[in-house]
């Protein structure tokens, strides 16, 4: 038996735009005793399937280890894979397509509490291929790095499926797909698809706690300046 869920995420090597010297680096979503196990090749084997997806809380780590605090830029990001039986592997490849895949969206929420659970994809990173990584955690530098404000989300998307996947976590271990409220589960939630269209909006509706999405973004916040020039001072 194979129980599905929906998740993401990926790694290369090819910088844009390089930080300065000394810029100060973060990996998001990164925790200092990290003991999610990817639940593939168990059985079940449980993989993202195509989805967008946004990790809301991660057991010792932050809270919304994913939002952004200040401008910046995100410049690579990390994926976990599980290795799934040769068997496990056909049965995806032949319900959802081949090969496995993962990308980064930059989101931006709804602003009122109306529309809270609304997310923009504002943009996104390429699609990178990880079925020649599966077992292993690759990084992928972006070639062109994404830029990112103050109060935007780093998703993950999975345009058909890939295994980074972690259940049987704690409670605070938690994180929402871009899914309606009444297709969350099986087989309502497989006749969706990810948030690949910039500017389009889904609502991110559905909460699946004690598990989480394994991937990490590393990005470089803006410099703060700290003297003040003419341009600083307002007219």
């Amino acid at each position: 038996m194979k129980r599905l869920l929906l998740l993401i995420s990926a790694v290369s090597l090819t910088l844009g735009p390089a930080p300065a010297a000394g810029a100060r680096v973060v990996e998001l979503g990164a925790v200092p005793n990290n003991n999610a196990v990817p639940s593939c090749p168990a059985d079940p084997c449980e993989a993202a399937v195509r989805v967008t997806a946004l990790q809301g809380r991660i057991a010792g780590g932050r809270k919304n280890p994913y939002y952004i605090r200040r401008d910046g830029y995100i410049v690579a990001f990390t994926v976990q894979l599980s290795k799934p039986s040769d068997e496990q592997i056909a049965f995806f490849n032949d319900n959802f397509g081949s090969p496995p895949q993962v990308r980064l969206s930059v989101l931006r929420r709804g602003d009122t509490r109306k529309t809270r659970l609304n997310y923009r994809l504002i943009s996104q990173s390429d699609v990178y291929d990880v079925d020649r990584y599966l077992g292993s955690s690759p990084t992928f530098v972006l070639d062109q790095p994404l830029r990112v404000k103050k109060t935007n989300w780093i998703a993950i998307t999975v345009p058909m499926w890939a295994p980074i996947f972690s259940n049987n976590l704690t409670n605070s271990d938690w994180w929402r797909s871009s899914r309606a409220k009444d297709n969350c589960e099986p087989p309502r939630s497989l006749d969706q698809f990810a948030l690949q269209e910039l500017r389009n909006v889904s609502v991110f509706g559905c909460t699946y706690h004690k598990a989480r999405l394994l991937y990490t973004a590393t990005y470089v916040p803006d410099p703060q300046p700290t003297v003040e020039t003419d341009e600083d001072e307002p007219n």
